[in-house]
């Protein structure tokens, strides 16, 4: 009987083949490269069920619209393919649902098919990516936890539990499940991730910066998404104590660049360079690249928190495609589908307030990023990455002179960045224009010039 590294049972096949699938199963869940070898090696092997499955799915994480197109020959032949493999039948089925668009079905089979074979950490990972884009942070910890205590001993585990528990704040237990990844693989660079996490949500700025400059050496070699968003991670680090000439290094030479054509290397370089500009960073002409390599997208309105900074990006860089897209969320919001709520009453109100913000149109961002930003966990994305808008409905209501409504935003945030450069100086600068000089001069002193 042939396993694969998780033991779980597979259909046997040849030696290649069977490297191809254990390439795809483990550059998945580390984010290396050599899950791209799951094509050729499903190209070779036509009547495997599971590679050809797995192939589909590759294909899907593409996030864009041509990514259904892409997967269909793979998924045709997995469904063809004879296979006496229960678990291999419901992966199957899974990339076929997946792919079809039903996402709400997909979600329910990764859950009972992790019920069954709690090994099968790919069909977790899945399973915690999908709950992701829809907000449903319980679920993304609750499916990672079923693992346990079958797959006790592999790291992947403890780092995707690690950041199902970041994202539903329980951050000790968070931390502790990341350390544990590390302690059995120390490249494990999602667990990296978590702790990245934890230590921004907790202002552990000057720890964190350290802690990812120390981990940056074991990135080298990941797929371009991991590589790139620990950079954006660190560079965060960066913003918060004010160095500058670090964020540009890192943006320059770890988080644009590497696979520009990518939605999550897009959204990442996009977001990074509307945090330097609300830190009060001169980007230069960078946004002019990124807004060329997004416009090439067209009107993509795959994912509602990719398509919100898509848009940013076209809005802040005058592209005719702003529009176009801004149109197409607009229609999106209007068509029947299991995502319609999200799309009409956060996405498309935060995308006009986003746009209006590029356009420093700061009422209709006021009001429009304002009524989407409560529901905003619902776009999916993470608590660091939905920061940015919070951010700039911040600047919007420091731009319309709303200074009471921005002190109390500002020392709330306070709680979590306590010693941030940007965030203190914006302080200063709100206590000093409310007469209240000693708050004023306090603030400027947590922010040194």
């Amino acid at each position: 009987m042939q396993t694969d590294r998780f033991s779980n049972e597979m259909s046997a096949c040849d030696p290649d083949t069977a490297q191809g699938l254990d390439d795809f199963v483990h550059g998945f869940l580390a984010y290396q490269p050599k899950a791209a070898n799951i094509l050729a090696t499903a190209d070779n092997a036509k009547s495997n069920a599971l590679a050809n499955a797995y192939a589909g799915m590759l294909w899907m994480f593409l996030e864009a619209p041509v990514a259904a197109d892409k997967a269909a020959p793979y998924i045709a032949r997995a469904k063809a393919a004879q296979t006496s493999n229960p678990r291999e039948r419901s992966t199957q089925m899974i990339a076929a649902t997946w792919a079809s668009g039903d996402v709400p079905e997909t979600m329910q089979m990764c859950e009972s098919h992790s019920d069954q074979y709690p090994r099968d950490l790919v069909i977790i990972k899945l399973a915690q990516y999908l709950h992701f884009n829809a907000g449903d942070a319980p679920a993304m910890l609750r499916t990672c936890l079923k693992a346990l205590p079958d797959a006790a001993h592999e790291p992947y585990v403890h780092g995707m539990i690690a950041f199902g528990y970041e994202q539903c704040h329980q951050l000790a237990q968070a931390e502790a499940s990341a350390r544990h990844a590390i302690e059995i693989e120390p490249k494990d660079a999602w667990a990296h991730h978590a702790i990245a996490h934890v230590m921004l949500s907790e202002g552990r700025v000057v720890e964190g910066a350290k802690f990812m400059e120390e981990m940056a050496p074991r990135w080298e070699g990941l797929n371009s998404f991991m590589y790139s968003h620990n950079w954006w991670h660190l560079a965060l680090f960066y913003i918060s104590m004010g160095q500058h000439d670090d964020v540009l290094a890192a943006y320059d030479t770890h988080v644009w660049g590497l696979e520009k054509n990518f939605a999550q290397d897009q959204i990442g370089a996009a977001s990074l360079l509307a945090r330097m500009e609300l830190a009060g960073i001169d980007v230069g002409d960078r946004w002019a690249d990124v807004a060329d390599h997004i416009a090439q997208r067209g009107a993509d309105t795959t994912l509602p928190f990719l398509t919100m900074q898509y848009l940013y990006a076209l809005g802040r860089s005058d592209n005719p495609m702003a529009d176009t897209l801004i149109s197409a969320i607009k229609q999106k919001a209007s068509a029947p589908g299991f995502d319609q709520e999200v799309w009409q009453n956060v996405a498309l109100p935060a995308c006009e307030g986003l746009l209006a913000y590029t356009r420093r149109d700061f009422e209709t961002t006021v009001k429009q990023l304002g009524l989407a930003l409560p529901r905003m966990a619902e776009i999916g994305g993470s608590h660091a990455q939905r920061d940015l808008f919070e951010q700039v409905h911040l600047d919007a209501l420091m731009q319309t002179d709303r200074l009471a409504q921005a002190q109390q935003v500002l020392e709330m945030r306070r709680t979590f960045d306590p010693d941030g450069v940007p965030l203190n100086r914006m302080l200063a600068d709100v206590y000093k224009k409310t007469g209240l000089p000693e708050l004023a001069e306090a603030a400027l002193n947590r922010a040194p010039h």
